[in-house]
């Protein structure tokens, strides 16, 4: 795995979403500002991924989805618990306790875990395997 690689394609997802998430406070579709911007961040992760994955292959055809999507997910939090949270979340009444355990956050590492997946098994797996044979 290449985990350098890896690292700075999670760095890159997690700044972009990030900024989709703040950007989505400034429009006004649903009444509630927070759940909107969870579901702007849903829309945006999926795509994100997706190319991070696209990205990644291009130098590793080896790591299985799984392990890409694990290290995606795991830089992202770590960066939501360096940054996210201190700044943004606990200057509104939360903590890292209340982001981490909030359903919207698994929801959304499920999806990073899926997307990464599904993007191996339909890109890269199948080559593999014709390689192979």
């Amino acid at each position: 795995m290449k985990l350098k690689h890896a690292i700075l394609l999670g760095i890159a997802i997690w700044i972009i979403g990030i900024l989709f998430y703040l950007m989505s406070y400034s429009v006004f579709i649903l009444e509630n500002a927070d759940t909107q911007a969870n579901v702007v961040l849903f829309i945006v992760v999926m795509p994100l991924v997706w190319f991070g994955c696209h990205f990644y292959y291009k130098k590793d055809k080896k790591t299985h989805g799984l392990k890409v999507g694990q290290t995606l997910l795991l830089t992202a939090s770590a960066l939501d618990a360096l940054i996210t949270v201190p700044f943004f979340i606990i200057p509104n009444g939360g903590n890292h306790y209340s982001f981490f355990t909030d359903l919207n956050f698994w929801i959304i590492a499920f999806e990073f875990l899926a997307v990464a997946a599904l993007y191996w098994y339909t890109r890269v797996y199948p080559k593999n395997a014709t390689v192979k044979q």
